[in-house]
């Protein structure tokens, strides 16, 4: 994966095309962060058609780094309330582990995402926050 590709991945995702971000993963792909796990198309829709409606996240890459077998991105991640997303909404949706946000609150966030490929397509996410 080059910085070009990535970059292409990050303008599908900031622009909420999640149809085009997952044309990035392969087959059966396994994202894992923050106690949630997206293995599907469907669920990656359904998980950031949620969490979108509340905020709106973009992503501003710092650092890449990349092969045919990996990619590492070091970055920040803003998190902007649209909508108010309490506790209690966190907490019946599953996410009970996500922070609560005000609409007009905003939360920026260094993430560090590390990529799996196979055959140029993303195959695992994993990632910290600092």
């Amino acid at each position: 994966m080059t910085r070009e590709d990535y970059e292409r991945y990050v303008a599908a995702f900031n622009a909420r095309d999640y149809d085009a971000v997952f044309d990035f993963y392969a087959e059966n792909p396994r994202m894992a962060f923050f106690g949630i796990e997206i293995t599907s198309r469907q669920q990656l829709k359904d998980f950031y058609g949620f969490l979108h409606q509340y905020v709106k996240e973009t992503v501003e890459v710092e650092r890449f780094a990349g092969s045919d077998e990996m990619a590492a991105v070091e970055g920040v991640v803003r998190i902007e309330g649209i909508d108010d997303l309490t506790p209690e909404i966190l907490l019946e949706n599953g996410m009970p582990q996500f922070f609560p946000i005000q609409t007009g609150e905003v939360q920026e966030m260094r993430q560090y995402i590390h990529y799996h490929l196979k055959d140029g397509k993303i195959e695992s996410v994993g990632c910290a926050l600092v």
